[in-house]
């Protein structure tokens, strides 16, 4: 049978990274209309208050602790990533669109953005990954230090191999198995090993070879 889904839990209200999506619905409807308001003054749009900003960083937070992006060594720069472009898209929040509680749902609408900035973060990690392993492999020993003699040398140049191998290995596009070329071991027989037989034991010098 079938395993059966676990059970969605939303978060608590005292976890660190909780957010009220009432409240903070409302207070991201208010910045946009008095953004509305001070453009059609002709005055610079206003800043957005500590608690929207904090809210922003709460749901970047909170779903870089999700299974998917967790392990993640570089999280907090996808969490400084997510809060940079919420805060630039902030303005076009659609305030008028219709929701079930009546009040805009700013919450899945900045989780998808953080989620989508957090893909994009990704992305641009795995090409920096790429571009270093291929300096790696087309660069000699020399570009990473100075060595006095050839030995020396061949040693470093062993080095860079093996450093070759390892991303090659690690890379899911093109994946090296590095037992491949050898052939598969031998079964071993079951069973107790034979008793080799004795000829020469320490009561052999008493005997003679005669008898």
């Amino acid at each position: 049978m079938p395993e059966p889904k676990k059970k969605r839990t939303r978060r608590r209200k005292d976890s660190v990274d909780y957010v009220n999506n009432k409240e903070f619905g409302e207070a991201a409807a208010e910045h946009v209309r008095g953004v509305k308001e001070d453009e059609a003054k002709g005055e610079e749009p206003r800043p957005i208050t500590d608690y929207v900003g904090l809210c922003l960083y709460k749901i970047a937070n909170g779903l870089s602790r999700s299974p998917n992006f967790i392990n993640y060594t570089y999280r907090e720069d996808m969490v400084m990533d997510a809060v940079e472009n919420c805060v630039k898209v902030i303005n076009n929040f659609d305030i008028n669109k219709p929701t079930r509680t009546g009040v805009p749902n700013a919450f899945s609408y900045f989780t998808q953005i953080s989620y989508f900035c957090f893909l994009r973060r990704i992305a641009k990690e795995k090409r920096q990954t790429e571009i270093k392993q291929r300096i790696i492999d087309n660069t000699s020993i020399d570009a990473f230090a100075e060595f006095g003699t050839d030995d020396i040398n061949a040693i470093g140049e062993s080095i860079v191999e093996r450093m070759r191998h390892r991303n090659g290995m690690w890379d899911d596009d093109c994946w090296v198995d590095q037992d491949e070329d050898k052939p598969p071991p031998k079964k071993k027989k079951r069973g107790r090993p034979a008793k080799k037989a004795v000829t020469h034991g320490p009561l052999n010098e008493f005997f003679k070879e005669d008898e």
